[in-house]
C-alpha cells in the first residue's frame, strides 16, 4: 500500500519577515479600504495626499515608514531630533491633541520650517479624537539630535 503523503509548503522567507508581512497586509495598515480603525492623510513634500486607515496608538512616524512616505525618523522615535516634523493642517484638530512635552518642544525648536501647528510625528498617536487628521511633511528637515549638543557641551 502506498502512503499518501501531504504535502505542506514551507515558505523561503524566515519567520520574523514572514510576520512583518502580515502585519503590513493587516487591516491596521491598509488603505482606506474597511470601517474599521482611524483616518489619516499625510500630504507629502509634492503635496500628494495619501490617506490610510490606521489602528488607535500608531503614531505618525510608524505610519509613514510603513507605507514608504519620506519621513527619517533619525533617532528611531525617541523624540531626540526634529526629523519627523510634522504639521497639523487643521488648527482644531491641533487643538484636540495632547500638549506636547518639554522634550518634544525642545526638539520642535530645531525643525525646519516650524509653525503653530507643528508636531512631531513620532509623539502623536491616533486615536478616537484625531479620526480624519491630516498633517503636511514640511519641504526639508533638519537633521540636528539632542546628541549632537551633548558633544558640544564637552570642556
Amino acid at each position: 500500500m502506498e502512503e499518501s503523503r501531504s504535502h505542506t509548503s514551507r515558505s523561503l522567507i524566515p519567520p520574523s519577515t514572514q510576520e512583518i508581512l502580515q502585519h503590513a497586509q493587516s487591516p491596521a495598515w491598509t488603505s482606506h479600504t474597511s470601517q474599521t480603525g482611524r483616518n489619516i492623510t499625510i500630504i507629502d513634500k509634492e503635496g500628494a495626499s495619501h490617506t490610510f486607515q490606521v489602528a488607535d496608538g500608531d503614531n505618525i512616524l510608524d505610519i509613514a515608514q510603513a507605507h514608504d512616505l519620506e519621513m527619517e525618523g533619525a533617532c528611531g522615535g525617541s523624540c531626540a531630533c526634529s526629523t519627523c516634523h510634522v504639521i497639523v493642517d487643521d488648527p482644531d484638530m491641533y487643538d484636540k491633541m495632547e500638549e506636547p512635552d518639554d522634550d518634544e518642544n525642545d526638539m520642535l525648536d530645531l525643525a525646519f520650517g516650524l509653525t503653530e501647528t507643528s508636531r512631531l510625528g513620532c509623539q502623536v498617536k491616533m486615536s478616537k479624537a484625531l479620526d480624519g487628521l491630516a498633517v503636511k511633511l514640511p519641504s526639508m528637515t533638519r537633521n540636528m539630535q539632542a546628541s549632537d549638543f551633548a558633544a558640544g557641551k564637552k570642556d
